[in-house]
């Protein structure tokens, strides 16, 4: 156990922004997947190395399981939504001791095979095109293909998630240092992570005024060809319908019921009570995190532990219990 934490974390290095070779991936990266900017995947990288990757968090977090006896060899379908998301469910199954076959998406190809490579001094990871003869699956993607993914990997046990997204919910007290920690829950990695907030509740009269100032700080974003043509899109069809939105030069935000909204979209509801919005968001299955007070901290929604299992459903508890 103790050596395989100890090469774990020797990946920290090999992610450091002062790392020629990772500096080189970053760029291919970007030409590969144009939101992938230098500045977010190292944002992403900065994460990993906190929160994965220090020999004390990890030696802590495994005193909780045990390494299989028996090992056994998982199929693990990567997302590619933001930088090596995939990146703990990868690291679970190697401290659980199992064989790992990983098939990549194709939008995050190049970060996560130099993880891979770097991670293969130590293990044996094997990239595959097409995931056969596992003993069990994680899989994560788009509500169309969960549907896939039960067809094919439902009959072995498995982990199929499909599409989440994540609330705030404002009390109207918020200071000006939450409001700028909320942006960066809203804007980071363009919106696109399952723990972006697309959604803000706040209680009837707020006026957003000090929120939409705040949210101002991520106007470089418009910058970006790719959310500015999402934005323009938007925008124009909120004119034409006549609809009513308030906007940054990177961010609309218009007054919707769904909790997922568009790129470069923000939805926002009016509440009466805070406690019946706690209430409707109980046990709801599109739902990955809430952000504001005596919920997950604001700006920490793209701040992730170990504990922080996707969906809620203990990874390594399936992998060990396997």
């Amino acid at each position: 156990m103790i050596e395989s934490i100890q090469a774990i974390t020797s990946l920290s290095t090999h992610l450091e922004e002062s790392n020629e070779e990772w500096s080189s991936t970053k760029k291919l990266a970007e030409s590969h997947n144009a939101w992938f900017t230098d500045s977010f995947v190292q944002r992403a990288a900065n994460t990993i190395i906190d929160a994965y990757l220090e020999e004390e968090k990890l030696t802590a977090f495994m005193a909780k399981y045990s390494r299989v006896q028996e090992a056994k060899t998982i199929g693990l379908v990567c997302a590619g939504n933001i930088p090596m998301v995939g990146f703990h469910d990868l690291l679970s199954v190697l401290l659980s001791g199992h064989k790992l076959k990983v098939k990549l998406s194709s939008k995050d190809e190049v970060l996560m095979k130099y993880v891979i490579e770097k991670l293969n001094e130590h293990f044996s990871i094997e990239i595959v095109d097409n995931l056969k003869s596992c003993d069990a699956y994680i899989a994560t993607g788009s509500n169309q293909t969960h549907t896939v993914f039960k067809q094919y990997f439902g009959k072995y046990p498995s982990l199929l998630r499909k599409s989440r997204t994540s609330v705030a919910i404002l009390d109207g007290n918020e200071s000006k240092e939450q409001l700028e920690a909320l942006a960066d829950d809203v804007h980071l990695y363009f919106g696109l992570g399952c723990r972006n907030v697309t959604k803000i509740y706040a209680p009837k009269g707020y006026t957003f005024v000090d929120l939409i100032k705040t949210f101002q700080q991520y106007e470089y974003l418009s910058d970006h060809h790719k959310l500015k043509n999402n934005y323009d899109y938007n925008l124009s069809l909120f004119i034409m319908n006549a609809q009513y939105y308030m906007s940054t030069k990177s961010l609309l935000m218009v007054e919707r019921k769904d909790l997922f909204s568009p790129i470069s979209v923000v939805n926002f509801e009016f509440y009466d009570k805070k406690e019946d919005v706690v209430a409707s968001l109980v046990g709801n299955e599109d739902l990955q995190a809430i952000v504001g007070k005596d919920h997950i901290p604001f700006g920490q929604a793209q701040c992730p532990t170990l504990h922080d299992f996707a969906d809620g459903e203990d990874t390594m508890a399936f992998l060990t219990n396997l």
